[in-house]
């Protein structure tokens, strides 16, 4: 339990290095960057299926390239039978404001599939100055 001391910022009382080591090293299993599914799509191969769990209008309006556009509402068995079971998933909405792609990883992890979130979304992507495309995947 942390004590709270009155007027003093939380800020001048992180947690201990061993527990902030623990935590980071936890929420990096679970998020990646724009920046860093930026550079792996670059490579030939990239290792994961990165998808836009958005609306198909928003998907078509545009999209981070190489994407797939299934709706997070849309994410089933059915629906991923073409992945093989240990396809990497990495999921993405609009953007911080969004609870799509968390939606998405939630449903992904029930049926069993690994999956991370990429933070920032559709405006993390134009905040690093990436394109959007409208070209289909």
């Amino acid at each position: 339990m942390v004590e709270t001391v009155v007027g003093v910022s939380r800020v001048t009382q992180p947690a201990h290095p061993a527990a902030a080591l623990k935590h980071f090293a936890q929420l990096l299993s679970f998020e990646t960057d724009c920046w860093d599914v930026h550079e792996a799509l670059k490579q030939s191969r990239c290792g994961f299926v990165l998808l836009d769990v958005r609306a198909p209008e928003s998907f078509q309006a545009g999209h981070v390239p190489g994407a797939v556009n299934l709706p997070h509402g849309k994410i089933n068995e059915r629906n991923l039978a073409h992945y093989p079971p240990d396809s990497v998933f990495v999921v993405y909405c609009n953007g911080p404001h969004c609870n799509g792609a968390d939606k998405a990883a939630f449903r992904l992890s029930e049926l069993g599939r690994p999956v991370k979130k990429m933070i920032g979304g559709v405006e993390g992507w134009k905040d690093e100055g990436f394109n959007l495309t409208t070209t289909a995947s």
